[in-house]
This record gives structure tokens, C-alpha cells and sequence, in this order.
């Protein structure tokens, strides 16, 4: 452990679930039932003991007591959480957030439970029922919160933050110099996962992946009976290599297209105009019947002369890390008993 890092995670969640809380308003209405007053209530990140000592022993350099409602929360502790772990020599490759092109090397989190309690504290009952209606709804029982807990990497989480419990106090029976002040303690978990050190790394992204089907839920006597292989698929232009040009101008409808030379286009193929994919489906000579707008791309008119690219392996190798990007497929069937050469 001789690399230095901290990413503020455990920070973060502390903030992000402070933040759940800070726009609770408390309102007294008169006999009309129009609105006398409104009350923001201050949030404190605080015990609640030190909240309920300022307001019972005020400050003597003060005019006036600490005003009720308010409500202050705290970290209670930290806890590994075994129901959530995976495998600790796991990692994965993510995209540097500050250069959006080198690669770093990240082992998979590890999750840790942060136990909070938020106290309500108020002197009448009807503001501590209108603090807990604002919050409780909310819980049913855990509330997500997005976190970014790895900026460097942009690694964002949703955090289920768990309502566990609600307690009230009430000292009404104290004596009649004593303050009243109802205490509401609700005691929450945020369920969040703490990251190691993010590390460089030259190798490369993960460009195919294998996996082989067996015929029996049974792996240790099964035979395997299907490979099915992906790959990236481009679906942009990378080469410019300007195979042909279209021959006459286009509208957004039209599926048949003339170009000045089909020679090297065959069906099947994938072609690029400007910003438009369209896949050949047919070729008589020159004249291409094409399927427009192929890989989810917008229709559009095409003038006369505009480039035509195609889009095939080479360009799947040119593929950047950033770019958005299709998938090869490809599945290979064996005979039940046959071998295959294992990758």
C-alpha cells in the first residue's frame, strides 16, 4: 500500500445524503387557514445532543435562545457489507475523464455500508409531523442517490440510501422551566463501495469476447455445443478510402442509387455518405438497391458526387474507445459430442 489516493468517497456520500434534507420548510397557518409563516429548518451536520444543549443552555453572548425545528444528522460508523462482494482480484479498464483517450486500470470496489442518523428536533408536535411527511415518502425503504465517486475515471453510482428505523422522544412531563422538544431519530444505511488506487495501463481495451453454450446445466460432465463470438463493428468511416462516388443527386426516400463504380461493393456491405450508413442489398452494375438510414442513422439528401466510403474490418480496427460502435456476431454450432479447440 504504498501508493497514495483518495477519491473523497466516503465524503461524497456524506454530502450527498446531507443534501436529501435541505430544503424542508415548516409553515403555520391562522384560523382561515392562510399562511402566517414559513420556516426553512436549518440542517446541521451535528449530534443531536450538542443541538438539544444549545437550545435548553443557550449561549450567554446571545440575544435568544436556538430556535426550533431544526434538524442536524452524523455519521454513526462504518461497515464492510459480505452480501455485496465480488471477486477482490477483479478489475476493469475505464477511460480517463481528463484526456478522454488513455486507459486506466481499476480493481473492482469493494462495498461498505455508512450508517447515518438525521434527528428532528422540534418544540411542537404539528412541525415535527410536517418535517417527517416531507422525508418518509421518499424511502420505500431506500432512496438512490447518484454519486460520482471516481472523477477521475467518471465512475457514477446509485447509492440506495435505506430508511432503517424512526424513534420519538418527547419530555413533557419535564418541569415547567424545561423547554419542551420532541426528538424524531431516524437512523439510515447508504450502501456505497470504496475504490482503490486507479492506476495506468497500456494495454488495450477487450475487442472480442467468446462465450461457449453447453447442452447440460450440469458444466463438470456437459458438452459445449455453441460458440458465439462479438466483436466492435464500426459504424462510421475511419479510413476515408473513397470507394466510389454516387452518380446524380438523392432525396431522404429513395432506395435505389446509381454510383460511378460498384466494382469493389458487394451485398451485404455497409456504405457511408456524409453522415448517412445504408446497407447494399443489391448490385446490378452500377445501380445499388441499399436499405437508408442503417445503424440508426438520420435520412437525408445526398447531392451529386458525394463520397462514398465503405465501412468494413478495417475500419472496425480503428475503432476509438470513445466512439459509439455496433457489434460483429457470429455463432458456430457443433455436433453433440464433437471438439472443439478451446481460445
Amino acid at each position: 500500500m504504498d501508493t497514495y489516493f483518495y477519491h473523497q468517497i466516503i465524503r461524497k456520500t456524506v454530502i450527498g445524503f446531507g443534501t436529501l434534507f435541505n430544503n424542508i420548510e415548516v409553515r403555520h397557518t391562522d384560523e382561515n387557514d392562510n399562511n402566517v409563516s414559513a420556516i426553512r429548518v436549518p440542517l446541521s451536520y451535528a449530534p443531536a445532543q450538542k443541538l438539544l444543549q444549545r437550545a435548553r443552555q443557550p449561549d450567554l453572548n446571545t440575544k435568544v435562545q436556538t430556535s426550533l425545528p431544526r434538524m442536524s444528522f452524523e455519521m454513526m460508523g462504518i461497515s464492510y457489507d459480505p452480501s455485496r462482494k465480488s471477486g477482490v482480484t477483479q478489475s476493469f479498464k475505464a477511460i480517463s475523464s481528463s484526456d478522454g483517450k488513455s486507459l486506466r486500470k481499476v480493481y473492482l470496489p469493494v462495498p461498505y455500508n455508512l450508517s447515518f442518523e438525521l434527528n428532528v428536533l422540534s418544540k411542537l408536535n404539528d412541525d415535527s409531523l410536517q418535517i417527517l411527511e416531507q422525508i418518509l415518502p421518499f424511502f420505500q425503504p431506500a432512496l438512490n442517490v447518484t454519486i460520482d465517486l471516481v472523477s477521475s475515471i467518471g465512475e457514477k453510482k446509485d447509492v440506495p440510501i435505506v430508511l432503517e428505523s424512526i424513534n420519538q422522544s418527547d419530555d413533557y412531563e419535564s418541569d415547567f422551566n424545561s423547554r419542551r422538544t420532541i426528538i424524531h431519530t431516524l437512523r439510515f444505511t447508504a450502501k456505497t463501495h470504496l475504490f482503490g488506487p486507479v492506476a495506468d495501463t497500456t494495454d488495450g481495451l477487450i475487442k472480442k469476447v467468446i462465450v461457449d453454450y453447453y447442452q447440460d446445466t450440469n458444466v463438470s460432465t456437459a458438452q459445449r455445443a455453441v460458440r458465439y463470438t462479438t466483436t466492435p463493428r464500426a459504424i462510421k468511416d475511419y479510413n476515408n478510402d473513397d470507394t466510389s462516388t454516387l452518380n446524380g443527386e438523392i432525396n431522404d426516400v429513395i432506395g435505389k442509387i446509381v454510383v460511378s463504380d460498384a466494382s469493389s461493393l458487394t451485398v451485404g456491405t455497409i456504405i457511408r455518405i456524409d453522415e448517412e450508413n445504408m446497407k447494399i442489398n443489391s448490385v446490378d452494375q452500377n445501380v445499388l438497391q441499399v436499405t437508408r438510414g442503417y445503424d440508426n442513422t438520420i435520412r437525408t439528401l445526398h447531392l451529386h458526387d458525394a463520397s462514398i466510403d465503405v465501412i468494413n474490418s478495417e475500419d472496425d480496427l480503428l475503432i476509438k474507445p470513445e466512439d459509439d460502435f455496433g457489434f460483429n456476431d457470429e455463432k458456430i454450432f457443433y455436433d453433440i459430442g464433437g471438439n472443439f479447440t478451446s481460445i
